[in-house]
């Protein structure tokens, strides 16, 4: 170990060296806990179960409206066609009413109004709807089909007057 005790003729000059211990320290302590940590990271994700719920069925409001969104495939077939083979990022959107009925923008908007208006209407006015009586749309759409096509469904029928916008997926089972 060395002491500086200044220069001669009483000059104090700074001191250029750096004290590298404490950094050699430090990176060696990360690096013991990187090499103890990572293998026990690797093995207890690979041994990961997640476990799998039964889900329940809920009760459907026979008002709520079922819309599925999908886009056409990379051959540019529509559902239902033969050899269609899932929707494509880049295919054009297709919008079905309670899984049956094709629909544009325009048709959609008219079907989904005149539906709840019907319902409204069957009430006895929009005064005297229970909110947990207020139909919903429930949106099931396919993992590829393009956020546009999500969009426009929304944005028509929140326009024609729906308040509440869900979306229905179908459980995977993540283990098998």
């Amino acid at each position: 170990m060395a002491i500086s005790a200044g220069g001669a003729g009483g000059q104090e000059r700074p001191m250029s060296d750096i004290n590298t211990t404490p950094l050699v320290d430090v990176m060696l302590v990360l690096l013991i806990i990187f090499l103890i940590a990572v293998p026990v990271a690797i093995q207890t994700v690979e041994k990961l179960k997640v476990p799998v719920l039964p889900s329940e069925e809920t009760q459907d409001k026979v008002e709520n409206l079922l819309v599925t969104v999908v886009s056409t495939d990379a051959g540019g077939r529509s559902p239902g066609q033969g050899g269609y083979e899932g929707s494509s990022r880049t295919g054009q959107c297709r919008v079905y009413i309670n899984n049956v009925t094709p629909v544009d923008n325009n048709e959609l908007y008219k079907m989904a109004f005149d539906r709840l208006d019907a319902i409204v209407k069957r009430a006895g006015g929009a005064q005297n709807m229970e909110p947990d009586k207020i139909p919903e749309v429930h949106i099931r759409g396919d993992v590829n089909v393009p956020w546009k096509c999500v969009a426009g469904t929304i944005y028509n029928v929140q326009i024609a007057g729906y308040p509440k916008v869900g979306f229905i997926s179908t459980p995977v089972d993540p283990n098998g």
